[in-house]
């Protein structure tokens, strides 16, 4: 299940797209301020951001700058009543990926969010295939044969950082940093997780002193 932080300080408009998104199957964290986004961030990784602009605190403008210059790549989507072409441009320029003016429609935004979902993949398409194996990107699923394979959150986020990085070496720094979020991974727990993945012949290769790959077997 992709993950969504919604930035939204209009309650009502928050609450209706809370409701709507997990009618969708996303997972919606919402914070009405700036300053909670980046502690919600700080403790856990999101799939995709929707933020509005003119929110207390931290506005949506500065929140993405400092967001990018501390390394978070996350698409970034801003919904915003701020229709100007300069406002625009600055939306752009802090590192947005797409800019959603209001009002909205909402099965557009799907689509918008859907796309960016698909290029960190690297693909157009909800399925990208490795030799036997089958992730798919919008259920966040993954088949060994066409069966369903069930994954423990850490084997998912595993999962899905090695298919949007397929033929490329990770750092265990890098897994490690991504996975301890919410509680710190050490570097054993890190391999057994690895392990796991390999029992369900997932073709992962140990780069020596560097860290893991996953490639065609």
């Amino acid at each position: 299940m992709n993950t969504i932080l919604l930035l939204e300080d209009d309650t009502i408009l928050a609450e209706t797209l809370v409701e709507l998104f997990e009618a969708e199957n996303y997972n919606i964290t919402h914070a009405n301020n700036g300053e909670k986004v980046l502690e919600l961030t700080f403790n856990a990784s999101y799939d995709i951001y929707i933020f509005d602009v003119n929110v207390p605190n931290i506005d949506g403008f500065e929140l993405l700058k400092q967001l990018r210059d501390a390394g978070d790549t996350t698409p970034t989507i801003f919904l915003t009543a701020l229709n100007d072409i300069k406002s625009f441009a600055k939306g752009f320029d802090v590192g947005a990926d797409d800019y959603v003016k209001k009002p909205f429609d909402f099965d557009e935004l799907l689509v918008r969010i859907n796309s960016l979902l698909k290029k960190q993949y690297k693909t157009y398409s909800n399925d990208i295939y490795l030799d036997t194996f089958r992730f798919n990107t919008e259920k966040d699923e993954l088949y060994h044969h066409e069966n369903f394979i069930p994954l423990s959150a850490y084997e998912l986020k595993l999962t899905k950082l090695f298919f949007k990085n397929i033929n490329n070496t990770l750092s265990k720094e890098y897994l490690i940093d991504e996975l301890s979020h919410e509680k710190e991974i050490s570097d054993g727990s890190l391999r057994v997780y690895i392990n796991k993945l390999r029992k369900h012949n997932l073709p992962l290769q140990t780069i020596k002193g560097v860290g893991y790959r996953l490639s065609s077997s």
